[in-house]
């Protein structure tokens, strides 16, 4: 039996977590709802206690390079990242995972993506940012890699840097290489540019408020169905509103997976489309491959970091509210 093969492209990152009571969210009472603001004003020279230090990887595209290979399936990570500790830390915590790292670029110059996120009671976060290499992709770092060996390219966000993904997408189509798509804000920004890009993409990914960036509509039936016209399979999600996907066939709707504490969103989205992606590129249909990505997703947003929650090849699934029709 063959055993699928997917190549997972975008950000590695190296993430340091800092959660306690200096640092918390707080209802607004008219609303009931979270303010956006933290509880304690982070104030010029001030010192923030915090209870919890907790580090981890991350990035969008090493996140799912794990969903993929902890579900038996042939898994590699292609990104850019520095000569740097976290280069290290990163690349060794995908060697443990069974991901081949062996055409990872490093850059010269520049250091590994690094995150210091403020994690507050109720799982929202803050994150301070250095991009590093995880921002210098050229077209000129991918225009010698042979796609030819696997069967998907999932592509996550890219920092914009349309030029080195028009130059993979193309030697993706070449080799006849599927590719799954979940692009990021920079992305979204070159609206024109990546529309153009879609002709290469099988699957694409994307939330509510992104696809009304690129589609009309108000639902998110309504947004899936208009995203055909530019792609063979499309996914919308809306959080805990639910998801909607479809592949021109049949149209499946699903809610939430299981009601849990969240202690973390931290790749949550990762979870959901690398985990539908495992299946999907099995053969699963729709709903199976719905099923699995919520299941992924509720699991990551119970643990700190975007890896440790995720699940592993054997788990048993239980029942959703999920509802399938035809097109």
């Amino acid at each position: 039996m063959h055993m699928v093969t997917i190549c997972a492209l975008g950000a590695a990152s190296q993430d340091v977590f800092l959660s306690g009571q200096g640092i918390r969210a707080e209802l607004d009472p008219r609303t009931n709802e979270y303010m956006e603001e933290f509880t304690e004003d982070f104030k010029l020279g001030a010192k923030i206690n915090v209870d919890t230090v907790a580090f981890a990887t991350g990035g969008g595209a090493t996140n799912a390079a794990v969903t993929f290979a902890r579900q038996g399936l042939g898994s590699s990570f292609i990104g850019k990242v520095g000569n740097d500790f976290a280069a290290q830390a990163v690349l060794q915590e995908l060697d443990k995972e069974h991901v081949d790292t062996s055409l990872v670029i490093h850059d010269q110059q520049l250091g590994t993506q690094y995150s210091t996120v403020l994690l507050a009671d109720n799982g929202e976060r803050t994150i301070l940012v250095y991009r590093g290499a995880a921002h210098s992709h050229a077209a000129t770092d991918y225009e010698s890699i042979d796609f030819s060996n696997f069967d998907w390219l999932y592509v996550s966000s890219f920092a914009g840097a349309m030029e080195a993904l028009e130059v993979i997408f193309a030697k993706a189509a070449e080799a006849e290489v599927k590719i799954a798509f979940n692009p990021g804000g920079a992305e979204l920004k070159e609206a024109d540019k990546l529309r153009s890009l879609l002709e290469h993409v099988e699957l694409l990914i994307m939330n509510k408020e992104e696809a009304a960036q690129i589609v009309e509509g108000q639902s998110s039936e309504e947004l899936v169905r208009h995203m055909l016209h530019l792609v063979p399979t499309a996914i919308v999600s809306d959080g805990p509103n639910g998801v909607v996907a479809t592949d021109g066939k049949t149209v499946v709707s699903a809610g939430m997976y299981e009601d849990v504490p969240v202690l973390d969103r931290t790749g949550a989205g990762d979870a959901f489309g690398s985990g539908f992606l495992s299946y999907y590129s099995q053969g699963k249909s729709l709903k199976e491959s719905l099923i699995f990505a919520s299941a992924n997703s509720t699991s990551v947003v119970q643990k700190i970091g975007a890896k440790d929650g995720i699940l592993h090849k054997g788990v048993t699934l239980h029942d959703m509210p999920i509802e399938e029709k035809d097109f």
